[in-house]
């Protein structure tokens, strides 16, 4: 089955209907999809009340997929705010028990900086990692492209399958080695994710600009872009029980159009999705 979601659902203004609490664009979303990133996780590790509430809130079927917080994957500058790594990573994991307990956890993703590079110590830092996570579904998202050269491709594939990890293909601009080419492999019959970031190469490239994160992820995908990932999707489906789908272009307002004009081009209907609010005339 392939699933289809955006990253947060906080900034998808042409989902919602007039006047709507923050509080309750969860709720509506729901009515719309039936994954969602959580990326306010890698801001800060979530307390349990906001994923028991968002858990509640949303159709028994309804998926998460939930960012790794940033000073597991390297992202936090200075000292991460925990006497040790051990520490952190318990916290997250027990941040993470009201999705399990609910079955609604589908993912965990770690997603590492461009300066994550292919190294032996970063190499043994994500068999690390693995090891902390237990059975917990996690995926694994690179930034940095040493780690698809044509020497080291097949060796991190055979690595990220050893260690169990879920593939996390990415569709972003090509912008030397801050950016990774899309690899369509699946490693895990069970699941793959798909990040859509969109393909804005000025954007990618400006990291210094004050406003970076928003013109990073500002593109609107067309409509020959949307067939030949829908043909991808497809493919990967063959491969893969569930192919887990997340458009990221969000800064336009494009991530949720395009989510659903990929729901419409592919002809799937979800079940069990949350009752919409409905127009007042």
């Amino acid at each position: 089955m392939i699933y289809i979601g955006v990253t947060g659902w906080g900034d998808q203004d042409s989902l919602y209907q007039g006047q709507i609490s923050p509080r309750d664009k969860l709720k509506e979303y729901a009515g719309h999809f039936p994954i969602v990133e959580v990326d306010s996780a890698f801001y800060a590790i979530q307390p349990q009340r906001n994923a028991e509430k968002w858990v509640n809130e949303t159709p028994e079927s309804f998926q998460f997929i939930v960012k790794a917080y940033q000073g597991m994957t390297g992202h936090m500058r200075g000292e991460i705010p925990f006497h040790n790594k051990q520490e952190m990573f318990s916290a997250f994991k027990d941040s993470l028990e009201p999705y399990i307990n609910k079955n609604k956890l589908a993912i965990v993703l770690f997603q590492f900086p461009p300066w994550f590079h292919c190294s032996r110590e970063n190499v043994e830092y994500l068999r690390w990692c693995k090891n902390e996570m237990g059975e917990i579904p996690c995926a694994l998202e690179f930034r940095h492209q040493s780690w698809f050269t044509s020497q080291y491709r097949i060796k991190t594939l055979d690595f990220m399958k050893k260690e169990e990890w879920i593939h996390s293909i990415c569709d972003e601009p090509q912008s030397g080695e801050g950016s990774i080419p899309t690899v369509l492999e699946t490693l895990d019959s069970e699941r793959v994710l798909v990040r859509l970031h969109g393909r804005n190469v000025h954007g990618w490239q400006k990291r210094n600009a004050d406003n970076w994160r928003e013109v990073r992820y500002l593109y609107r995908y067309n409509q020959q872009e949307l067939e030949e990932w829908a043909a991808n999707l497809k493919k990967l489906e063959t491969e893969s029980k569930d192919v887990y789908v997340l458009f990221n272009n969000n800064s336009g307002g494009d991530a949720a159009d395009n989510a659903k004009e990929m729901i419409d081009l592919l002809e799937i209907e979800y079940e069990s999705l949350a009752p919409r609010q409905l127009d007042l005339f």
